[in-house]
């Protein structure tokens, strides 16, 4: 009997849950089907995919060999399906990006319109995320635009641009009138910025911790909508991308430039080498470069 493709759904299910009854209930068939499908797989290739332990199971050094190929050949599938029907519909199908939240709120409105202007008929979602990298790798977008990637072979990483960034505080603030700062006089600066272990926070303190100091953080918040609006009452100052600041435009803030080890992030592209980027996706990956160039 040959293998099918079932037979390697059913496989990769009960890899996930490594619970036969609960991977029944995912796929929708009885668990006695399902253990008698696994032994089928077995019976063909000669070797058990998983040990039986009391009520748990563990995958076998044979079935972790299967998982590998089975999450090749599944993709495969999946990308030669995604190439059909965009080969069908042209320019219809749907594209899921994920980006920053700073960089959803303030930085590609417009992009967004515009590509919807040219491509109605494409469905478009933008999920805001702080973990785009896994995101992508685990499949739950078709492309990200990640802030100093690692270099991965399991990725397609297209650089974008590289930001700096800036002190940002209100007319108010008594460094309003400053048009440049040096990295140490942010020493015990009173700042309004992200939690601890989001990446806008931990470039910033990566840079001031070479100086030998913390930035003096009095408010935190995951917003940079509720930041900017703490920094406008002059709650306290915040260090933001520069092209942000400029894209928010807005008069009662001002911007100040850091002159020396200043920090900054690398913006990219990225998406799985293996997945299928369809013809939408291709566009507007263009227009990113080139929204981003400009």
């Amino acid at each position: 009997m040959l293998m099918e493709i079932r037979h390697l759904h059913y496989f990769m299910a009960v890899c996930e849950e490594l619970h036969f009854t609960k991977a029944a209930e995912k796929l929708g068939i009885s668990q006695p089907t399902l253990s008698q499908q696994i032994r089928v797989l077995e019976d063909e290739l000669g070797m058990p995919l998983f040990d039986r332990i009391g009520k748990k199971i563990v995958v076998t050094e044979a079935g972790a060999l299967l998982f590998d190929y089975a999450t090749v050949m599944l993709n495969t599938l999946q990308n030669v399906k995604d190439a059909v029907k965009d080969l069908q519909e042209l320019q219809g199908g749907q594209i899921s990006v994920g980006i920053m939240p700073s960089d959803l709120d303030y930085r590609i409105t417009q992009l967004v319109i515009d590509f919807h202007q040219k491509f109605p008929k494409v469905k478009l979602k933008i999920l805001a995320s702080i973990d785009i990298v896994r995101q992508v790798l685990e499949n739950e977008v078709d492309i990200g635009i990640g802030t100093n990637v690692v270099p991965n072979d399991k990725l397609v990483i297209i650089p974008l641009r590289q930001e700096e960034y800036v002190l940002t505080v209100s007319k108010e603030h008594p460094l309003a009138h400053r048009t440049s700062i040096t990295i140490s006089e942010l020493r015990d600066l009173p700042m309004v910025m992200y939690p601890e272990g989001f990446l806008g926070r931990d470039i910033v303190e990566e840079t001031v911790k070479k100086h030998g100091f913390q930035l003096t953080s009095i408010l935190e918040t995951s917003s940079v909508t509720s930041i900017m609006n703490f920094v406008r009452a002059n709650v306290g100052a915040t260090v933001q991308p520069s092209p942000l600041i400029q894209q928010m435009n807005d008069p009662n803030l001002h911007s100040i430039r850091i002159t020396d080890d200043v920090p900054s992030r690398r913006l990219s592209i990225i998406y799985r080498v293996d997945r299928y980027v369809n013809q939408a996706a291709k566009e507007f990956i263009d227009q990113l470069r080139e929204y981003f160039k400009s």
